[in-house]
């Protein structure tokens, strides 16, 4: 008989592999027992780890116990030789090294399925949908009760900061702004909304403003069963709102039994003016600039945002919606010169903002917004937007900032998931859908780019860059006619322009390629050098897109931080030029 025969026989002989067997059978047992126990006590999840540790270290001591003992009648005793052999071929220390790797092969498929399936360690695995195991909370707009139908935006704006401050709890899943305010005048039930936001519970309320009075009642309730979780009435001065907000977070967090950040409790009024008037500006110009992107709406949000300042120049969070609303403004401030002065002065507000409360995740990503493009400094951008995150672990914003990050200088792969987790924090946002088809578009994956468009344009019908992007897909595709086609619907000027010069190119249509691209550039030459670029660059114009690069590099165009992940440039990646402007840019080489 072969060594390895005699020592499988061996094996049977003490009964090891039984052993095995029944330990394996044990050990999911105890797991089926100890895994829910630890949710529905809300223990923490290394809990698991450690069980699951002990379990796998069982099986070699099993193998071990099992090779040196046996149960008989007469009780434990020690396994004697095999009758009639002269003993295995391995003994000593090899015989230990070969029961002790028995036992750690045995263990292997369990540590894998454990450490690897979806949601390993009791936690949702990102990207891969609904976090159903953690508390998850909608907070839908506060109804506002007041006699004046205009104060409206001050009952939304009390909810808003109560979604801020609990978007700062770990452990929290905080559905993002515009998913819960997407049901805003809907006559939806509760039970509908969460279903669609995946979440656990519902912060619902109303807002009652009388002169320098007002009265705020909030209730939680759980999803499942439409109960009420809590629920209290805040009759307070104007100054005192901020207080009612952090006292609302606080019991929601205590209602639902979540962790908080080390040393962090939820805080709505951190940073904000105890000014009455000037949260009154804040407000109402953070209400026109969610409004739209019509210039007139952006005039109208600048305008109460320096107001309240001028009131209360120590007020970080309007200077960082003030920072926000200058720097969408800049493109179309009027020629090369104003276009400067006005992301000059947007980053003067962020600073501002910054200097007086670096804790500000609004004021962190709207920074690292303005330094991937202004400036391109990434390390600088991705510091910003991890600190804002540390800061609002379900701040669905700062997840999409650093997602994006991470693609744009060569990762997509390492961002997709932070897209997948802003979406699942806030699915009805159009941005977070748009971001995750760039990064899809740009890794050749178009027909994952174009569902994510798809479901973008459905979210956000008004929306002039998302077609844009759809129609990129099917350009990149070898699709020229049904580009085109949502190219000429377009009615954003520089992305209609844009996509008729290249769709029209690729169909052959030199003369009508060539009239979109002149208007585009008589119109827009100052606000979009990189678009022009882009066309001369797909129809295989080399020099002349890249004196249009050169151009949207002495206007700080904020087209150029997407030099590694724009599709229509892949004409000219092969012309030394590209590297040497990727270099300019402090992007790393393809």
């Amino acid at each position: 008989m072969s060594r390895l025969q005699q020592f499988i026989s061996e094996l049977k002989r003490r009964r090891v592999i039984r052993t095995l067997i029944g330990w394996g059978i044990f050990s999911f047992a105890v797991l089926q027992v100890v895994e829910p126990v630890l949710h529905a006590y809300h223990l923490p999840d290394g809990l698991l780890t450690v069980v699951v540790t002990v379990l796998a270290a069982g099986f070699p001591a099993a193998v071990v116990l099992a090779w040196v003992f046996d149960i008989t009648a007469r009780g434990i005793v020690r396994t004697g030789p095999p009758p009639g052999a002269g003993g295995l071929a391995p003994s000593g220390p090899r015989l230990a090294m070969l029961l002790l790797g028995l036992g750690l092969l045995a263990a292997a498929p369990g540590l894998a399925y454990f450490h690897l399936r979806p949601g390993a360690g009791g936690r949702p695995a990102e990207g891969t949908g609904p976090a159903t195991a953690a508390p998850s909370i909608a907070v839908l707009p506060f109804v506002n009760l007041s006699s004046d139908k205009e104060q409206e935006y001050f009952s939304d704006g009390i909810a808003e900061e109560i979604l801020n401050a609990l978007a700062q709890v770990d452990g929290l899943r905080v559905v993002g702004r515009t998913s819960s305010f997407a049901f805003k005048g809907k006559s939806e039930d509760l039970a509908g909304i969460a279903q669609k936001l995946h979440a656990t519970s519902i912060l619902e309320g109303s807002v009652r403003k009388d002169g320098n009075r007002v009265r705020i009642t909030a209730q939680l309730i759980n999803a499942a069963d439409g109960y009420h979780l809590w629920s209290q009435t805040f009759d307070r001065e104007l100054t005192g709102t901020f207080a009612v907000q952090d006292e609302i977070a606080e019991a929601v967090v205590e209602a639902l039994k979540v962790k908080l950040l080390p040393g962090v409790r939820p805080t709505a009024g951190e940073g904000h003016s105890t000014n009455a008037e000037a949260f009154n500006h804040f407000l109402l110009g953070r209400e026109f600039r969610r409004r739209g992107t019509a210039k007139q709406v952006y005039e109208r949000a600048r305008v109460e945002l320096e107001s309240a300042l001028r009131i209360d120049p120590a007020y970080a969070p309007a200077w960082a919606e003030l920072a926000h609303v200058l720097f969408s403004l800049a493109d179309d401030a009027g020629g090369a010169a104003a276009v400067t002065d006005a992301k000059h002065r947007a980053r003067a507000a962020v600073e501002r903002a910054v200097a007086l409360d670096p804790t500000l995740p609004d004021a962190l990503v709207e920074r690292a917004r303005m330094r991937e493009t202004e400036e391109w400094d990434w390390n600088g951008a991705r510091a910003d937007a991890g600190r804002a995150l540390a800061l609002a672990p379900g701040y669905a914003r700062a997840k999409r900032r650093y997602g994006w990050l991470l693609a744009q200088t060569g990762r997509p792969v390492d961002g997709v998931p932070y897209l997948t987790k802003a979406i699942e924090l806030d699915p009805l946002d159009s941005a977070n859908w748009i971001t995750l088809g760039n990064m899809y578009l740009s890794s050749g994956r178009t027909a994952e780019a174009r569902a994510a468009f798809e479901r973008a344009l459905e979210l956000a019908p008004e929306s002039t860059y998302s077609p844009f992007l759809l129609g990129l897909t099917y350009l990149v595709s070898g699709e020229p006619a049904p580009a085109l086609a949502l190219f000429e619907k377009n009615k954003g000027s520089t992305w209609r322009l844009t996509g008729v010069a290249i769709a029209r190119h690729d169909l052959g249509q030199g003369l009508e390629s060539e009239k979109a691209l002149q208007e585009l550039v008589t119109t827009e030459a100052d606000s979009s050098a990189y678009q022009i670029a882009q066309v001369h660059a797909w129809r295989g114009e080399k020099d002349v897109a890249f004196a249009w690069l050169d151009r949207a590099y002495a206007q700080r165009d904020a087209g150029l931080a997407e030099l590694r992940v724009d599709p229509l440039l892949r004409r000219i990646r092969d012309d030394p030029r590209y590297a040497a402007l990727l270099r300019k840019v402090n992007l790393p080489a393809d």
